[in-house]
């Protein structure tokens, strides 16, 4: 999550010069601004954006990553995905979802006169954990839920609570995220 006051005392600038750089950043597709969906103010981030990089080599390289250990992969899939979505979905909005438990949804897919579509993004479907869904679902309790893992070579569906998931691989993410002809 960003916070443009943690850079601006120490590059000695202000927190709007930070935001704008930022904003720049973004207008240039250096990075992927994400900003929090919401509804219900009082349980949940409202404000704090999250910052993907769009170049993941990049990313590797600013956090000191020569060699990719196995707990750097599951956020670099969370930023390939990001990229696909937004190949895919050209310009709509793109959220993630933040309770004050701390309790998050990756991706959220707003649907103009439609529930959202909530993303979870796994390097494995085996590392799958329905609280952050179902944390979500108390507050938006319609719509389709997606996990996006790599290990998924054909989608299925799977029951979780009274939640109906549907793990997929990027193909198939990408299949249902293609405009209708």
């Amino acid at each position: 999550m960003f916070e443009a006051t943690r850079f601006a005392g120490p590059c000695e600038i202000s927190r709007t010069t930070v935001a704008n750089y930022l904003e720049v950043l973004e207008i240039t597709s250096v990075v992927h601004v994400i900003r929090p969906f919401s509804t219900h103010r009082a349980t949940e981030i409202v404000s704090a954006p999250k910052v993907y990089g769009f170049d993941t080599g990049f990313v590797c390289h600013h956090r000191g990553w020569t060699e990719l250990r196995p707990e750097d992969l599951g956020e670099l899939w969370e930023h390939y995905v990001l990229n696909e979505i937004h190949a895919r979905t050209q310009g709509s909005p793109v959220h993630y979802w933040r309770n004050k438990s701390g309790l998050e949804v990756d991706f959220v897919l707003p649907r103009r006169g439609g529930s959202p579509i909530a993303i979870e993004c796994k390097w494995s479907a085996s590392g799958f954990d329905a609280r952050n869904l179902r944390a979500f679902r108390q507050h938006y309790p319609n719509g389709e839920n997606w996990l996006v893992a790599t290990d998924v070579a054909r989608p299925y569906e799977r029951r979780v609570d009274d939640m109906r998931v549907e793990f997929m691989g990027l193909d198939h993410l990408a299949g249902k995220l293609a405009p209708a002809k």
